[in-house]
């Protein structure tokens, strides 16, 4: 056998081990445990581990919008029309989070830290002045007061009313955008402080928030595993809050939302706590979306999440009053010092319709409105997420107050935020460079077979045409029996002398 035969023949042997190989390791799925565990190991609230670093100091920029709601018709309103609002906006801030005083607790299984929260007016990406334009909206300070007073006796809430009425306090008021997000001077307040100094002079929606904190969270690291990382194990030192009617109600349930643990799937259902909500929420998957070449779930809340206690058994702790409020709405005056604050989502997206109805103006849109997170489902990190909410103020007659008279439970919209982040080029790049390995490390038993396949079809067709010249080469030089000559008709004659006539 030539040595040509014999690479030939060896390929075949080789390709068929490759073949064998490849089928093993698929079926044992070594390749695939290999790196899930590599990946389970390096998704971790460890000093040194890949995702650390951009947990304590993310990169992608984060922006605040917010959208403000001006009244147009505040005087028909009191006198008993539907309200009429425009849209301003947006009011773009970015937004600078990372973590401070992080510390490591419980022999390193667990990380405390803060984040607090800086914002820097964008000009360039908003739509308006904010320290110029003005706003008409609810004079929320007053509303306070009155349902502060609301169970008050006559005695009490009458003076008050009058005192109110004196220094030319109304429903409504008129505020710059600046003004009513960081704070002005109320002049109900400055004299309420007076009488009581715990009160604050100062009103605005984001007073204090500038440079402030939700609180000290501590979260699990994840290391003794991996569906464990991110997740919140207390908030201000509680593994329970104590604001709402049930336990279930007041769980600290899943992440803050910038963290979830790796190879996430379809059907599962991410809870998220938000402290500007005093409460968990959850995500169920929408569909499947692609941010910057990686392929991402998309989680939305659905429905049933802000559903009124009677269509969701799950959210009776909700509701602390006798009188509820229908889908789509949660008062939050329990954890808002009793101001009559209503969250919902913007233009009542997901909420009962007659709170759209109730309003000119509004008109909520899936894709505009709906708070989303778009998750790698290979490492959990967001690509892209907007958490979107509607602040609201609650409108109801307060008897010893008459600039409420005509008031009827109304749920005012006043702001609504869009707080969103996208993956920045350079954390997308390392992504997707990892993601590539994992996805070879992942199939290379379909690469080993793939290569086998290859190698076995070239050795048999080489084998094939082998054997093609040894038989074309037999039949050139093999011996061939040659059929005699036909007679030749000349030939039979034979040879003969020509005679020549001679003279006499």
């Amino acid at each position: 056998m030539s040595r040509s035969s014999c690479a030939v023949y060896a390929s075949a042997i080789i390709s068929v081990h490759l073949i064998i190989i490849g089928i093993a390791l698929l079926v044992a799925g070594v390749f695939q445990t290999l790196i899930n565990d590599r990946l389970k190991g390096e998704i971790t609230l460890t000093e040194g581990s890949k995702v650390f670093g951009t947990w304590k100091n993310p990169p992608p920029p984060v922006f605040m919008e917010f959208f403000f709601f001006n009244v147009t018709n505040p005087d028909e309103f009191l006198a008993g029309a539907k309200p009429r609002v425009t849209h301003m906006g947006p009011y773009t801030y970015r937004e600078y989070r990372p973590k401070a005083n992080v510390t490591f607790v419980e022999n390193g299984t667990k990380v405390s830290a803060l984040t607090p929260k800086t914002f820097v007016f964008v000009p360039e990406m908003s739509a308006g002045d904010p320290r110029v334009d003005s706003v008409t909206t609810v004079n929320i300070p007053a509303v306070a007061v009155m349902n502060k007073l609301k169970d008050s006796s006559f005695f009490v809430k009458t003076p008050i009313a009058m005192f109110m009425n004196s220094i030319g306090t109304t429903m409504f008021m008129t505020h710059t955008v600046d003004e009513l997000l960081w704070g002005f001077k109320d002049p109900l307040l400055s004299r309420l402080s007076k009488i009581k100094p715990e009160v604050d002079e100062y009103f605005g929606l984001m007073l204090n928030k500038n440079g402030s904190h939700d609180g000290e969270f501590v979260y699990l690291t994840g290391e003794q595993s991996y569906l464990e990382y991110g997740r919140i194990d207390t908030w201000k030192g509680q593994k329970l809050m104590t604001f709402w009617g049930t336990n279930q109600s007041n769980m600290i349930n899943g992440t803050d939302g910038s963290a979830f643990h790796p190879f996430l799937t379809k059907e599962e259902r991410l809870d998220v706590f938000t402290a500007d909500l005093c409460r968990s929420i959850y995500m169920l998957f929408e569909k499947e979306v692609e941010v910057k070449g990686i392929p991402a779930y998309r989680y939305t809340p659905p429905r049933d999440v802000l559903a009124s206690g009677e269509n969701n058994p799950e959210n009776k702790g909700f509701c602390l009053d006798k009188k509820c409020l229908d889908d789509g709405v949660l008062n939050v005056a329990v954890c808002r010092k009793g101001a009559p604050v209503v969250v919902s989502f913007p233009h009542f997206h997901l909420g009962d319709q007659k709170y759209v109805d109730a309003i000119e103006g509004l008109k909520p849109i899936h894709d505009q409105h709906q708070t989303f997170l778009d998750l790698n489902p290979t490492t959990g990190v967001p690509v892209r997420a907007c958490k979107r909410a509607q602040i609201n103020i609650l409108l109801e007659r307060v008897h010893g107050f008459p600039m409420t008279k005509m008031l009827n439970g109304t749920i005012f919209p006043i702001i609504f935020l869009n707080e969103s982040v996208t993956i920045d080029d350079a954390s997308a790049a390392r992504l997707h460079k990892l993601l590539s390995i994992a996805t070879i490390v992942a199939n290379f038993p379909f690469i080993l077979i793939a290569l086998g396949v290859v190698l076995f079809l070239i050795s048999i067709l080489l084998i094939i045409r082998s054997r093609q010249r040894k038989t074309t080469a037999k039949k050139d030089t093999s011996y061939s029996p040659v059929s005699a000559k036909a007679d030749d008709p000349a030939e039979k004659n034979g040879s003969f002398i020509g005679l020549t006539p001679v003279k006499s």
